[in-house]
């Protein structure tokens, strides 16, 4: 069987194209991946500090944001439970966080370890597992939601 150059260039030009685009993609997802992080640490820096207006900056207005006790809150309730909460956190870290990007959203996932002082002096240790779906909104990316089990 005979090739000539012309039946040959086609496959080799597909060849070409698949590794410029598998080279370029990480790039992407690397400077997504940078900025989704930094969302995450500004996120736990402002809920450590009890800043809602550091959090509602972060958060999409379509949020649905759960807690480990079923409780359901959307962007407006839960900036209203933060400014009139009853208690501070003396410790929160979010352990081991993980980031996927899948086009214009992300899967974050992290252990989320700290300990709340209420305004009786009773502590309460947290220990869960969160699950965030970010979305990218613009050049934003934003909290679109969150749940959390507790482990």
């Amino acid at each position: 069987m005979n090739i000539d150059r012309r039946q040959l260039a086609l496959p080799m030009l597909a060849l070409g194209l698949t590794l410029a685009l598998t080279s370029v993609v990480p790039v992407f997802a690397g400077a997504d991946e940078d900025a989704i992080a930094k969302n995450v640490e500004a996120f736990r820096a402002a809920q450590a500090a009890g800043n809602a207006e550091g959090i509602a900056s972060l958060c999409a207005d379509e949020l649905s944001y759960s807690h480990s006790n079923a409780k359901v809150d959307t962007k407006a309730s839960l900036l209203d439970g933060i400014a009139k909460a009853n208690y501070k956190w003396t410790s929160l870290e979010y352990k081991d966080p993980t980031i996927r990007v899948v086009g214009p959203t992300a899967i974050v996932r992290f252990n989320f370890v700290g300990e709340q002082e209420f305004t009786d002096g009773k502590k309460t240790p947290q220990n869960l597992h969160i699950l965030m779906n970010w979305q990218k909104q613009g050049s934003d990316w934003k909290l679109l939601s969150r749940a959390a089990t507790k482990l």
